[in-house]
C-alpha cells in the first residue's frame, strides 16, 4: 500500500509539473524597445554657485535676505575689517603727501636742471679752450703742463656735466618710483578692504544663507547659494561603464521624488570631460524641454537617456534568456539566440527566435 501511493503521488507532480510548464511557456512579442543608460543627479539652478569671502574676519553684517532678488555687484555681507580701514587711510595720506611733495619735486628738478646747464655751459667753454690750445700745441705755442691743464679742465668739466645729467635722470625717476608706490599702495589697500564687502557675482536669487552674523569666516567659509531665478538645469553621473554612449542632444526621461508617477522630458545639452575618480562617475547637465510647474535647486532626480530606439522589435523578458544568450523551447531544449536591445526589463532577440514560438523560464 505504501509503495501504490508513492507512485500516485510522484505522477501527480509530474502531471502537476508539467501543466506549470505549460502554463508558464510565453511567446515574443513584437513591438518598440528602447535602450537607455540610467543616471542619477540634483536640480540645480541654472549659475548656481555658492558665495565665498575673500578675507578672513567676523562677519559683521548680512545685507539680504533669503529669497531676496539680487543684482550683479550687490553687497551681501560685511566683515569686521577695522585694520583694513586704518591701513587703507595710512595708504591714502601717504599717497596725499607724495602729492603734495610735487611743488618740492618739481623745485628740485628745476634746481638739477640748472645745474645741468651750467656744466653743459662750462663743458662747451672748457671744449672750446681745448681744441684751441691743441691746434696751438702742435705750432709750439703752449707749454706741456699749461697744456695738460686745460685737458684736465675740459676732461672735469665733461665728467661734471655727465654727473649732473646722471643726478638729474635719477631723481625724476626715484620721483616717479616713490608716486607710483604711494599709488599702488593705495589702491592695494582699497581693494584689500572691498575684499570685506561681500558682492554677488552676477544677477539672480538668494536660494539660502549659509552662516550667522557675528561668526568667524574665512575664504573656505560658504556664505550663501545663489543662482538664477525661474532657469533650472539637471546636473546628472552617469557610470564610466555607459559614458561611452552618451552624446549632447539625446532624449532624457526624468522622474522627480516631488511628482510622483510623473515623467518629464529632457535633453543633454553638456558633458563635462572628465571623470570623477572617487565616484567612477562623469557629470552631465541636461535642460528640459518639458518644464514641472515648480522646481528648487537640490530637489533629487532620476533620469533614463535614450541611446537607441527599435520601433518593430522581437522581445523576451530578461528573465527567459538564460546566460545572456540561450533559451528554453519545447520544454527544455536549449537553443541559442543573437540579441541586440535591451531595457530594465525586455530584450530583443535577432536570431534564434521567432516571433509564434513558445518559451520557458529557465529551471531554478
Amino acid at each position: 500500500m505504501i509503495r501504490l501511493k508513492v507512485v500516485v503521488s510522484v505522477g501527480v507532480l509530474l502531471w502537476l509539473t508539467a501543466c506549470k510548464d505549460k502554463s508558464s511557456g510565453i511567446q515574443p512579442t513584437v513591438g518598440a524597445i528602447t535602450q537607455s543608460v540610467y543616471a542619477s543627479g540634483v536640480i540645480k539652478a541654472d549659475g548656481q554657485y555658492i558665495v565665498y569671502p575673500n578675507a578672513s574676519g567676523v562677519l559683521k553684517k548680512i545685507n539680504v535676505t533669503v529669497g531676496d532678488t539680487i543684482v550683479k555687484d550687490q553687497p551681501l555681507f560685511e566683515l569686521d575689517n577695522d585694520k583694513a580701514a586704518l591701513s587703507t587711510e595710512s595708504a591714502r595720506l601717504a599717497y596725499q603727501l607724495s602729492n603734495e611733495n610735487s611743488r618740492y619735486i618739481q623745485d628740485k628738478i628745476t634746481e638739477l636742471e640748472l645745474a645741468v646747464q651750467n656744466a653743459k655751459d662750462k663743458l662747451k667753454l672748457d671744449e672750446s679752450l681745448y681744441n684751441r690750445n691743441v691746434r696751438v700745441k702742435d705750432q709750439g705755442g703752449i707749454s706741456e703742463v699749461d697744456f695738460e691743464r686745460v685737458e684736465l679742465a675740459y676732461k672735469s668739466s665733461k665728467l661734471a656735466y655727465e654727473t649732473a645729467q646722471n643726478r638729474l635722470n635719477q631723481f625724476r625717476i626715484q620721483a616717479k618710483n616713490e608716486q607710483s608706490r604711494s599709488n599702488v599702495n593705495l589702491r592695494l589697500s582699497e581693494k584689500s578692504q572691498s575684499d570685506f564687502t561681500v558682492k554677488s557675482a552676477f544677477s539672480g536669487l538668494l536660494f539660502d544663507i549659509l552662516a550667522k552674523e557675528g561668526t568667524l569666516v574665512s575664504p573656505q567659509t560658504p556664505l550663501a547659494v545663489i543662482g538664477k531665478a525661474n532657469a533650472f538645469l539637471l546636473e546628472l553621473e552617469v557610470d564610466e561603464n555607459d559614458m561611452v554612449q552618451v552624446t549632447t542632444g539625446q532624449k532624457v526621461l526624468v522622474t522627480l521624488d516631488s511628482y510622483k508617477n510623473q515623467v518629464f522630458e529632457a535633453e543633454v545639452h553638456k558633458i563635462y570631460p572628465i571623470m570623477d575618480e572617487r565616484s567612477r562617475t562623469f557629470k552631465i547637465e541636461a535642460l528640459f524641454t518639458e518644464i514641472p510647474k515648480k522646481l528648487y535647486p537640490n530637489l533629487t532626480a532620476e533620469a533614463n537617456i535614450i541611446i537607441q530606439t527599435k520601433k518593430q522589435a522581437v522581445t523576451i523578458p530578461k528573465n527567459y534568456l538564460i546566460d545572456k544568450e540561450y533559451v528554453l523551447v519545447n520544454g527544455d531544449e536549449k537553443r541559442k539566440v543573437k540579441t541586440g536591445l535591451s531595457d530594465y526589463q525586455y530584450v530583443e532577440i535577432l536570431e534564434g527566435l521567432k516571433a509564434g514560438e513558445t518559451i520557458y523560464p529557465a529551471e531554478e
